[in-house]
């Protein structure tokens, strides 16, 4: 795979190829995100320009939301930002323009973000949108005004239209974070492509898992997460050649925390790996139960092994 080049600020430094861009946030990455990347690479390669997104840290409603105090609009997050730019680079991107929203983006006039950012920043010469894309202060700009600069500065703007699903609904990761919050992972797989997925570099942890028998890999998660809380059949890849089977734990940790922050746990299966530091990634095959607080260890130790029970025989059943 080509090299990719990931710009925190614009113009970028010593370099005027020209780019064919698309913009967004692409959250999760899903099948439409992929159809509208594999146009970008394809006009792109055809035509000699950089394939490029443009896309955006934090969400910008997550920007708006906490700037109203209003934690309940924060959008919960499909992908960490790790798995975000990941995808997007599987996906034939090799350039990956990360803006931070703050105020100073929220207030660029929509005229200032095309001249500025697109065509002084990027040498824009193509660029890929949705009908219903909107851009600078208020959302002022429109698909008429990208056409109208697009004539000025020398670039042309291509409408994709909304990709839809086997039952003709658009795929959008509105619709993923439905479906993981319901726990239903075999449509969040219909709408990514693939088993819903999460990578993390290892923690250390309280090492209670190994008191209980039940040693864990442990991650952290961003907070809000699309991902429903609870237990699930994992896999996990980055350890051995082939990926190993598991069951884990998605929440807080009600039982042994009093006001714990969001966590990952995996227990593998028939391994004992230490594997601090190590970047993993964990695969969600099947929900198993919601996270429970229980009375005590001894209740949760049980709790524990019928998971595992459960999740084995999950793996025997569809001969993982």
């Amino acid at each position: 795979m080509k090299k990719l080049s990931i710009y925190r600020h614009l113009p970028r430094y010593r370099s005027q190829k020209p780019s064919a861009v698309t913009i967004g946030n692409f959250d999760g990455v899903h099948l439409g995100h992929q159809t509208i990347l594999q146009q970008l690479c394809q006009h792109a390669e055809k035509n000699q320009l950089l394939p490029t997104v443009m896309t955006f840290t934090p969400h910008p409603r997550a920007y708006f939301a906490q700037q109203a105090q209003r934690p309940e609009l924060l959008p919960a997050q499909i992908s960490t930002q790790r798995d975000r730019l990941a995808r997007l680079y599987q996906n034939g991107i090799e350039q990956i323009i990360l803006l931070r929203f703050n105020h100073n983006l929220a207030a660029t006039e929509a005229y200032e973000f095309v001249a500025n950012l697109l065509v002084e920043g990027l040498n824009t010469r193509w660029l890929l949108v949705g009908r219903d894309f909107r851009f600078g202060h208020r959302r002022s700009g429109d698909i008429a005004l990208l056409k109208e600069m697009g004539t000025q500065f020398g670039f042309k703007v291509k409408i994709i239209e909304d990709i839809v699903d086997a039952e003709q609904q658009r795929i959008s990761s509105t619709e993923i974070r439905t479906a993981l919050g319901l726990g239903d992972l075999q449509r969040s797989k219909r709408l990514l492509g693939h088993p819903y997925r999460v990578s993390g570099h290892v923690l250390h942890g309280r090492k209670l898992g190994r008191t209980l028998n039940y040693p864990t890999l442990n991650l952290r998660i961003p907070h809000p997460f699309a991902l429903r809380s609870g237990v699930y059949a994992v896999q996990v890849h980055g350890l051995e050649a082939e990926p190993i089977n598991g069951v884990a734990s998605l929440g807080i940790r009600p039982t042994v925390e009093e006001h714990g922050r969001l966590l990952l746990e995996v227990h593998l299966f028939d391994r004992d790996i230490d594997a601090y530091g190590k970047l993993v990634c964990v695969d969600f095959l099947h929900f198993l139960r919601d996270e429970e607080k229980f009375p005590d260890l001894e209740s949760l130790r049980a709790a524990i092994s019928a998971d595992a029970s459960s999740a084995q025989d999950y793996f025997t059943t569809h001969g993982l």
